[in-house]
């Protein structure tokens, strides 16, 4: 097989054409800069799947009614410790940040906030949320549902019966980069099957099984219909154990927060709506800032101490690999496959936005 030829950009180009899209979608220039630096920060922290490529989805949705340019998040709740707030199907970029603003200002004053954010349209990278907390020395950790095309099969059943469910945890540590721990609850990212949908690729075994319920290889199982109209699913990473943590996202993210669980047949709606339950907490106000940046330290550092395997250049730490990819990228710039971009230039086309070849 021929390798696939890739189109290269610089990130601030490709924020650029993105923004342009955006706002021929309908959003005001602030919001459309804001979700396309996000989509690119994606793209360079290495996770594709939540990149730029996921900008003609989102346009379809627009055009579709499922997503509301320029929507503002909403109070429901304010009991200073207790937020409970509603993303009016707004971008989640933008008001995922806003939530979260508003709890970290409640965290910073009360020493914690419980934080539940409904209805937003796709968040992206949660792990970006958790970096906004760590940078004002909050931990914070994140259970997140999915409502759209259910697409992750649970431990033991045969099609897709939720979504990717990501959960995100992150810590401070003192006088080094903080752990973020950001991950799907399926053993590996929807969009990702994408990414390797477009670039003809095959995944491994144990990653997707088809509409049939069989195992397969074919990454397009899960991004196109197959034989009768169905679709494959992804698999819960972990066996009953990924299965579980994706059951409790689906409760606290989607139940818990009012946004809602995934409990119907599946749809054709490109709309991604995301609901979040974040809890934030202050160790400075829970009297353990010292514990934590002494402990914490003294942790990671025995964990450097470890033998390193064979095959690995380093004991790895989670949040590394997105931090390494963002020194290459910047430099070497993003690399977009051509039905990637094809689905861009088209995406521009339906809202009079001509981005060239």
């Amino acid at each position: 097989m021929a390798a696939i030829q890739e189109k290269i950009f610089q990130a601030e180009a490709l924020r650029a054409q993105c923004a342009e899209v955006l706002r021929g979608a309908g959003s005001q220039s602030e919001e459309a800069a804001k979700v396309a630096a996000n989509l690119v920060m994606a793209n360079l922290s290495g996770h594709d799947s939540h990149g730029v490529g996921m900008l003609p989805r989102y346009v379809d949705a627009v055009l579709e009614g499922g997503l509301t340019p320029n929507a503002s998040v909403k109070t429901l709740l304010d009991g200073g410790t207790l937020l409970s707030l509603h993303g009016q199907r707004g971008y989640g970029q933008v008001v995922g940040e806003q939530a979260m603003q508003m709890a970290m200002e409640r965290a910073q004053a009360h020493g914690s906030c419980i934080m539940a954010l409904a209805e937003a349209h796709h968040l992206g990278r949660i792990g970006h949320f958790a970096e906004m907390a760590v940078a004002e020395g909050l931990v914070a950790l994140h259970f997140v549902n999915v409502k759209a095309r259910p697409v992750v099969a649970p431990w033991g059943g045969a099609d897709g019966r939720y979504g990717t469910n990501p959960c995100c945890i992150g810590v401070p540590i003192k006088g080094r980069e903080p752990f973020v721990l950001d991950f799907a609850t399926s053993r590996v990212a929807q969009g990702k099957m994408r990414v390797a949908h477009n670039l003809g690729k095959t995944v491994e075994r144990g990653f997707l099984i088809d509409e049939k319920g069989l195992p397969s290889t074919d990454p397009g199982v899960v991004v196109v219909p197959q034989s009768g109209g169905l679709f494959g699913a992804l698999m819960p990473f972990g066996e009953h154990k990924g299965s579980g943590l994706a059951m409790a996202c689906e409760l606290l993210g989607g139940a818990l927060t009012g946004g809602g669980t995934w409990h119907q047949p599946t749809t054709t709606a490109r709309a991604v709506t995301n609901s979040m339950l974040t809890i934030l907490i202050n160790p400075a106000k829970l009297g353990t800032q010292g514990a934590l940046e002494t402990e914490a330290l003294a942790f990671v550092d025995w964990l450097r101490a470890a033998p390193v395997a064979p095959g690995f250049e380093s004991v790895q730490m989670a949040g590394e690999p997105e931090r390494a990819a963002r020194l290459q990228r910047a430099q070497d710039g993003i690399a977009i496959d051509p039905e990637t971009w094809n689905e861009l230039l088209q995406a521009g086309q339906k809202v009079g936005v001509s981005l060239g070849d």
